[in-house]
């Protein structure tokens, strides 16, 4: 803290000379002739440029300086002579500070090493503040100073630097590849006056006009079912939604959801959708379907291979290979004990299906990192899934199984809205007004049998990147103010 004051003195201190010099430390606009990549791409010796970015670094050499000039497309050097500057623009260039931003003309040159780079005869700057190296925790409050192009850092190899083009590039490909497949993208609706669509903590608001409470939503799902009834046969929303849970390194309480749904399909269409679409995506835009995890050293810690076709197998025999072939067969206090061999935490509270559960999160989920399409689960995990017909406890569904957590979910949509009623009304409980009553309406009206798929956006970013963290791949992560 106290060097990051001296700094800040410092830098005050050449502003302040700056101002005294007539000069506007804060600049204003500068025409540029490109982007520096867009310079790079048509280098040739002797082309006059005009480019601007931020200094990340200085090489000083007496009369000479060779500076690495920034934005967002990439890095040029750029070669200044004291003697060719003007006096006064001499004076000035003394009170550059790396992270500063300039605007240069000058004239392209290679330099006796092979380095394309820029022979300034003029710049203009403005003042920026480099900021000092922070911890994880202190560079996602500061956002605005580590995005490209922010000082070069060990952290740019992998972290929040690299990630953020990666993760555009990603949310870009994956909305081509579905309107491609002719997909329509809608937008539904986030303060909702019930909060259904899962089984979340929302967060309240309140909207004055109307003096009603209302529901930032944790699902997007009901709305888009009620298109599904409206005659939209494949729609795609790619949304924010709200949960007021807990903050880890896999969530934030404002998160980033796709939900598809396709007339006609079911769980095992999807499944294949979704298998396309992410080996799709790590293709072009990570260029392998062998994705590399590293620690933070850089060491490789452990490679997923997405080579499809992706294995898929059900529920129940997934938890028979964890927990021994006899696991249903044995009766529930017998269960129960057998969790403390497995080493499996569980309440008394808890129920029998919610002992499996655990079970197959601690043995099976945790421990799977290639991707695993888990089928036909107990109907009381999913309570909006078709139940399938030939055993009447599961419903026709996947869980996608990535890097030891749950990436995306897919159904055989529950159209029934006899069925739907009951399912919602035991999840409800006691809480009968939380039923969406609108939603059961439109049921009835008729919904073709369809499938539906969701895709956490940020954890299938932070599979495909290598990141440990979520707050790796959001721009403003949620934080506890300072």
């Amino acid at each position: 803290m106290e060097e990051t004051n001296d700094l800040i003195e410092m830098r005050r201190q050449k502003l302040a000379a700056l101002r005294e010099k007539g000069v506007e430390p804060f600049g204003g606009r500068f025409d540029t002739s490109g982007t520096i990549a867009d310079v790079r791409a048509r280098f040739a010796e002797g082309n006059k440029e005009r480019v601007a970015g931020r200094i990340t670094a200085h090489r000083d050499m007496g009369k000479s300086h060779f500076l690495d000039l920034r934005d967002s497309t990439g890095r040029i050097q750029i070669f200044v002579s004291g003697k060719e500057l003007a006096p006064e623009q001499a004076e000035i260039f003394k009170l550059l500070d790396i992270a500063d931003f300039i605007g240069v003309e000058g004239e392209c040159f290679m330099t006796k090493t092979g380095e394309p780079s820029l022979r300034v005869k003029t710049f203009h700057r403005a003042l920026q503040g480099a900021p000092p190296d922070a911890e994880p925790v202190l560079r996602s409050r500061g956002r605005g100073v580590e995005a490209p192009p922010a000082l070069p850092r060990p952290a740019r190899e992998r972290g929040f630097a690299r990630n953020l083009p990666e993760r555009i590039a990603i949310v870009r490909e994956i909305r081509d590849f579905l309107q491609n497949r002719g997909f329509l993208e809608v937008e539904t609706p986030m303060m909702q006056t019930i909060a259904g669509g899962a089984a979340a903590q929302p967060f309240k608001t309140h909207h004055n006009a109307l003096n009603i409470d209302l529901f930032m939503r944790i699902a997007p799902e009901l709305y888009l079912k009620r298109l599904l009834v409206g005659g939209f046969d494949k729609i795609f929303e790619m949304n924010r939604n709200f949960r007021n849970e807990g903050i880890s390194r896999r969530h934030n309480p404002e998160f980033t959801m796709l939900e598809a749904y396709w007339a006609y399909a079911d769980f095992e269409v999807m499944a294949s959708l979704v298998e396309e679409l992410i080996c799709a995506v790590a293709e072009k835009i990570i260029g392998t379907l062998k994705i590399e995890h590293k620690n933070t050293a850089g060491e490789i810690t452990r490679t997923i291979d997405l080579t499809r076709p992706w294995r898929r197998a059900p529920y129940k025999d997934l938890v028979r290979e964890a927990a021994g072939a006899d696991w249903f067969d044995l009766a529930s206090p017998q269960r129960r004990e057998k969790c403390h061999a497995l080493g499996v935490q569980i309440s008394p509270e808890m129920a029998d299906f919610e002992v499996t559960q655990q079970v197959f999160e601690k043995l099976v989920e945790e421990k799977t990192f290639n991707p695993l399409f888990v089928t036909h689960c107990p109907k009381e995990l999913v309570p909006l899934a078709k139940q399938n017909r030939a055993d009447n406890s599961i419903v026709d569904v996947y869980e996608l199984i990535i890097n030891g957590q749950e990436i995306s979910p897919g159904y055989s949509e529950l159209n029934d809205p006899v069925a739907q009623r009951e399912r919602l009304e035991h999840q409800a409980g006691e809480e009968k007004q939380n039923i969406d009553e609108e939603f059961i309406t439109a049921l009835e009206h008729g919904m073709p049998p369809a499938g539906g798929i969701g895709i956490g956006i940020d954890r299938l970013v932070m599979m495909l990147t290598g990141a440990e963290s979520i707050r790796d791949v959001i721009l403003f992560p949620h934080l506890k103010p300072k």
